[in-house]
């Protein structure tokens, strides 16, 4: 595939992500969000398993493998869908994205804290940065000024997906991307059915009847979840890490203007300023430095 094809495809997935947030607070209109994450959850699995069938037959994980693949699928699945979409149901589609940018930066410092990795200026500077721009978001990109719950719940969010990156980042040395993804969803759906038969003994659980809404939600999971994840790990193993990163810039950006036209949710200050501020931090900390701050 040629590089400009490559590229393309990124900046698909940029959209595909940022209009994904937008699809997500519509759908919560008429769905309850356990059953709405774990619905997206099984479409996307059942996607991912048929592609999986056409193409080729996958490693056979060794008993290691099965054991980290769990604890993915648990935080990266389980605790980071249901804080994501519990937490958007009290927030906005714009400040899940801004929240949700900042995976990068707090992966680097779990990554510092257990498994040792050094830190550089760089990585301290841009963790500072998108700290403050964090702060911002949750204190005054809301309705009111104040904390949020959805906004700390989506920081919770953020924060469960971090540490599954650092379980995907342990399986990357020894298993395919492409394997990575496919087993990892399908056993965070399984580990999720639990939660959804919850919700719905507690008379909590509704969804929408309407055609339209479920011809969102499979788009939704085929195209925003399924589709984007092998073009986003053919993106990194033909172009690399770093020009891809370049393209987690725009989704949030995307999710602001599309909420505000489909939503009608506003475009508040606090959001832009943190966004900056986020999306900085991050390239900051992207950046090489030659001088580490903290050794392994």
């Amino acid at each position: 595939m040629s590089h400009r094809a490559v590229i393309l495809r990124l900046l698909g997935v940029s959209l595909l992500w940022g209009c994904n947030y937008v699809a997500s607070a519509y759908l919560l209109r008429d769905f309850s969000p356990i059953f709405l994450s774990y619905s997206r959850l099984v479409l996307t699995s059942l996607f991912l398993i048929s592609v999986a069938f056409v193409n080729r037959k996958m490693k056979r994980p060794t008993l290691q493998e099965w054991l980290i693949l769990i604890f993915a699928g648990l935080f990266g699945t389980l605790f980071n869908q249901f804080f994501y979409f519990t937490g958007l149901q009290h927030s906005t589609a714009g400040n899940a994205s801004l929240i949700i940018a900042l995976s990068p930066v707090a992966t680097t410092f779990l990554a510092r804290m257990f498994l040792g990795e050094s830190i550089t200026v760089n990585k301290l500077t841009g963790a500072g940065l998108a700290l403050v721009g964090v702060v911002l978001i949750v204190l005054f990109g809301g309705k009111s000024i104040g904390i949020s719950q959805g906004d700390i719940l989506l920081v919770l969010a953020m924060l469960a997906l971090s540490i599954s990156l650092l379980f995907i980042r342990k399986l990357s040395s020894s298993m395919p991307s492409y394997d990575i993804t496919i087993l990892a969803t399908v056993i965070g759906t399984v580990l999720m059915t639990p939660a959804a038969l919850w919700e719905a003994s507690q008379g909590q659980m509704h969804f929408s009847m309407h055609l339209t809404m479920w011809l969102l939600l499979t788009c939704v999971a085929i195209l925003g979840q399924g589709l984007a994840s092998f073009w986003w790990n053919q993106g990194i193993s033909e172009v690399g890490a770093s020009t891809s990163s370049m393209f987690m810039n725009i989704p949030p950006f995307i999710a602001i203007i599309v909420a505000y036209l489909v939503l009608g949710d506003a475009i508040l200050p606090a959001q832009i300023a943190g966004g900056i501020l986020i999306l900085t931090g991050v390239a900051v900390s992207n950046r090489r430095s030659a001088v580490p701050a903290a050794a392994a």
